[in-house]
């Protein structure tokens, strides 16, 4: 076992962290997009490009019953014209939290080039054959972890998991169209968008995105820069 890290210890090696230590991207926000939708997939194929490790993974924040926010890390499943899309059990944690307020906010950090997504707004659950269909284009192991269910209910033993964790593969790898009732596709549709760029002296790049309903059949976006 290692030796504890003094407080002391931990505050020199955190203040030692470099911060964007590579060379940063050029983002004018006057020539970005009318909607957010086009800007985030061309960011994220920059982010591909760059060698951005997951960048399909994103920060999922919700608030439960009592008002308390609660953060994770889940995996981006889409992003289209009706928003962006995440996978849970509905009995997780997360689902319990959305059935009460369906409403999220999305986070992505892109340290490669030095920027970030925040996406808020309101969360729908998708019909359950688009839940299934994505699961099963998915890898055998995304349907096994699927297959496993309990998520966030309290584990008597690891012995358990690796026996529901087995069970679960062999079923994947022998019924690769199995069913898993509980497993939901949210969509987040999105009502604040905003892009941050960020800049070596600090002169960060804002970019916010808030859609205006109006009278309009289609939503349209307002613009507008923020300080950093």
């Amino acid at each position: 076992m290692n030796a504890p890290v003094s407080q002391e210890s931990f505050r020199v090696l955190l203040r030692s962290q470099k911060v964007w230590d590579v060379a940063l991207p050029a983002f004018d926000p006057a020539q970005a997009p009318a909607a957010p939708l086009p800007l985030f997939h061309e960011w994220f194929a920059e982010a591909v490009a760059a060698g951005q490790a997951e960048p399909h993974t994103m920060g999922l924040a919700t608030v439960d019953e009592t008002g308390l926010p609660d953060v994770r890390t889940v995996m981006l499943h889409d992003a289209d014209d009706r928003g962006w899309h995440f996978a849970s059990h509905a009995g997780s944690a997360k689902g319990h939290q959305l059935a009460v307020r369906p409403e999220a906010a999305l986070h992505f950090y892109w340290p490669a080039q030095a920027r970030q997504i925040r996406v808020r707004g309101r969360v729908t659950e998708a019909p359950h054959h688009e839940a299934i269909t994505d699961l099963h284009a998915r890898s055998t192991g995304a349907l096994a972890a699927a297959l496993v269910g309990h998520q966030s209910e309290v584990l008597s033993s690891s012995d358990e998991l690796a026996r529901a964790s087995a069970a679960a593969w062999e079923r994947a790898a022998a019924e690769p169209d199995a069913d898993a009732a509980s497993w939901t596709l949210y969509v987040l549709d999105p009502v604040e968008v905003e892009y941050f760029q960020g800049d070596a002296r600090r002169r960060h790049v804002r970019l916010r995105y808030r859609r205006d309903d109006g009278a309009s059949e289609h939503p349209s976006w307002v613009r507008a820069l923020l300080w950093p």
